[in-house]
């Protein structure tokens, strides 16, 4: 296969992931809504796919090498993902707090009585990010 085509095929596929931001950046620019958003969803999408399958029959890529990539990589993934649970987690956690905790605040300013009650609320937000601690501890253990 000749470089051109092995350039060209990687290139393709982030083209068609990049496609989706096409339409909303025109409705950002011109203050139109995007309406062929979902269109240009479906095409990127069977086109990363069809790209999926053509890219290892042309021998583009080859079993070996991504047997030997797996065994060297699967560490590195193992630690994007805890980094991931981890980070995403905590800005759940960030959002929910910060929706909550106002609403508790004014809540008690009203009526003392309802303090439990409102730091209920502001503790199952800060859960979020318990909950993805743990789960990316439990990742880590396994690596």
């Amino acid at each position: 296969m000749s470089t051109f085509v092995m350039f060209l095929l990687p290139l393709a596929a982030v083209a068609l992931l990049m496609a989706p931001v096409i339409p909303v950046y025109t409705g950002v620019t011109t203050g139109k809504k995007a309406r062929h958003a979902i269109a240009f969803n479906l095409c990127a999408f069977l086109g990363i796919c069809l790209l999926g399958v053509i890219l290892p029959i042309s021998g583009f890529v080859s079993a070996a090498d991504t047997a030997a990539a797996a065994a060297s990589t699967s560490a590195g993934m193992g630690y994007i993902a805890a980094a991931l649970v981890t980070g995403i987690s905590a800005i759940g956690a960030g959002i929910a707090i910060a929706a909550a905790a106002p609403a508790a605040i004014g809540a008690v300013s009203e009526d003392g009585k309802n303090f439990g009650k409102a730091l209920i609320f502001v503790v199952l937000g800060e859960g979020i990010a318990l909950y993805g601690l743990l789960i990316s501890i439990l990742i880590l253990n396994k690596i």
